[in-house]
């Protein structure tokens, strides 16, 4: 029990908790914010006396949040080499206060392309964020403490987008002035826990700053694609935001459709997949036995593709023109095997993304793991595209978003077979991994 003890004693230190909550504040106001704009657009009359209609709005407001991963991915990377990353976080989370005391501004005026503005701004400062947090966990942890280090960073990510979009949700209907009073105390609060973080020399201060984008992110992904092992981690975690990225936006849908709940019953859903993945990552690590095991990302694959196939099987006979709230739903006979579905596919998703963060990482050298990052988050950005363009396409032909549910269960299987290909050791060490637990 000591060693157990032992493994989680740097959660709790200065190598690691100030990191975790700048970042747990972090991705809480990114969707505190950005949920509470988009229910005010949508249920509030937010921007109602602009030229676009609210879906159109809705639709600009994603775009705008994601751009910035495509514009200054590459740039970040190049910022946490040049830099010191501790102070460079702080800088980032200086920026944050200064957009969101704007956007306070921009929701006591009731201004929407103010707001829209501001939510492309916290996208970029999002984006400079990105590589710094998990370029910096090697120079934080040792490599027995790595990959449980990344498991707690991505839980405590998906549990603060999960109550920043309940909270962004309920204070949507409050006095504008005390949305943009909370969004300013949260980046208050992160902006301190950064002061607290070890500083950590430059990686390579040489580093020249390219500032033409273009240039600087095809120059990027052409060194990163070079580069076997980190490209492969990189399509591997690309493709965990594609089928997130998938679930969690037909969610809403799926659910009034199909479970016939309402936003309480959304919200329950929403929960128990972020639940699930903050499980998955947490256990995975446990598993892992302080080492980086690769065959884990073949058992969550084989996990998301199963609960995939089972939840399409649940629901694919159902429809629904009314909705219901959760006691409604809950005394329903196939509610519990739902949620439970719901709760596997979020967990066999941390079980299919920690190890893979945790060889992206390692692969890298300390000075290209920064970029290695960087383009990471610029693929990602790409997948996340792509799925909301393959759903947009599937839902216009087929309108029949358990089909695209079954489609994505199925994809599973050829990423990993491209995995494996790329990789053998996707599928060794399981074996040797259950024998010495059972010893």
């Amino acid at each position: 029990m000591s060693v157990k003890k032992d493994n989680l004693n740097f959660a709790t230190s200065r190598r690691f908790a100030p990191l975790f909550g700048t970042q747990f504040f972090g991705a809480f106001n990114d969707n505190v914010f950005k949920t509470a704009l988009f229910v005010m657009i949508s249920f509030y009359g937010l921007g109602q006396n602009t030229v676009l209609p609210a879906s159109q709005m809705l639709n600009l407001g994603a775009l705008l949040f994601i751009l910035p991963y495509f514009l200054f991915s590459a740039l970040s990377g190049q910022l946490s080499n040049k830099f010191d990353k501790a102070k460079l976080a702080r800088a980032v989370k200086i920026l944050e206060i200064a957009v969101m005391s704007l956007a306070a501004f921009g929701f006591y005026i009731q201004s929407a392309p103010l707001l829209l503005f501001c939510l492309f701004c916290m996208g970029a400062q999002s984006t400079l964020f990105g590589p710094l947090k998990y370029a910096v966990l090697p120079d934080y942890l040792n490599d027995k403490e790595l990959i449980m280090g990344n498991s707690l960073i991505e839980s405590g990510t998906f549990l603060a987008i999960l109550f920043g979009q309940i909270l962004g949700t309920a204070v949507a209907g409050t006095p504008p002035h005390i949305i943009g009073m909370l969004v300013v105390s949260v980046a208050v609060l992160g902006t301190a826990t950064s002061f607290f973080m070890p500083s950590v020399p430059a990686k390579a201060a040489y580093t020249e700053i390219e500032y033409n984008i273009a240039k600087g992110t095809s120059a990027l992904l052409r060194e990163t694609a070079a580069d076997k092992p980190v490209f492969t981690a990189i399509i591997g975690i690309s493709w965990f935001w594609f089928i997130s990225s998938v679930y969690t936006t037909q969610l809403p849908t799926f659910t009034q459709i199909h479970l016939g709940g309402n936003d309480a019953v959304f919200n329950l859903m929403l929960a128990l997949f972020s639940i699930g993945i903050a499980a998955g990552s947490v256990l995975c690590a446990k598993l892992s036995h302080e080492r980086l095991v690769l065959s884990l990302v073949t058992v969550g694959t084989a996990g998301l593709t199963a609960c995939g196939l089972a939840l399409v099987w649940l629901t694919h006979g159902q429809r629904f023109a009314e909705l219901n709230g959760v006691l409604w739903f809950l005394a329903q006979a196939n509610a519990y095997p739902v949620m439970l579905v719901m709760v596997l596919i979020g967990f066999f998703g941390g079980f299919f993304s920690v190890p893979l963060y945790t060889w992206l990482q390692t692969a890298s050298s300390e000075t290209f793991r920064a970029h290695a990052v960087a383009a990471n988050n610029i693929v990602n950005g790409v997948f996340m595209v792509s799925a909301a363009i393959l759903s947009a396409l599937l839902l216009m032909l087929f309108d029949s978003i358990t089909l695209l549910y079954l489609i994505v269960a199925l994809g599973n299987l050829p990423l990993m077979w491209y995995l494996v290909k790329r990789e053998p050791q996707f599928l060794h060490g399981l074996a040797g991994m259950v024998g010495k637990r059972n010893g």
